[in-house]
């Protein structure tokens, strides 16, 4: 079985994958546990330092920017450019207790409950 393309002019091709990556969307996974919450998204080639992560109340907000290239490119799909990702949580985190981790390109925030929004075991008086 063959397959056949129809090759693109390079300045079509060009102009046509120029408009595709303006803004990038920052994916991201919470899962809720017991007493956190916890945030994990995929930032390749970024560290720490290219990072900017803020909390305030139940709202997380988490910045940064890939390199940008010069040049044409025939096939434009990896990220580049600043992205800005601001979530709201079902509750208030602690933002003292935060922990963020980022290993192999994976940033991983535990995100600690505040006191009064975490579930309390309430005990039954037997008379």
């Amino acid at each position: 079985m063959s397959y056949y393309t129809r090759p693109y002019n390079h300045r079509m091709m060009s102009h046509r994958m120029a408009g595709q990556n303006e803004a990038y969307t920052l994916r991201v996974d919470v899962r809720e546990e017991d007493d956190n919450f916890v945030l994990t998204t995929a930032v390749p080639g970024l560290s720490a330092d290219d990072l900017n992560i803020q909390i305030l109340e139940n709202v997380i907000r988490i910045e940064g920017e890939y390199q940008t290239s010069d040049g044409e490119h025939l096939l434009r799909e990896l990220p580049e450019g600043k992205f800005i990702r601001t979530l709201r949580l079902p509750s208030e985190v602690d933002p003292d207790k935060v922990e963020a981790k980022i290993k192999n390109g994976i940033l991983s925030l535990s995100l600690p409950k505040v006191e009064s929004a975490r579930p309390k075991q309430i005990k039954i008086l037997a008379k």
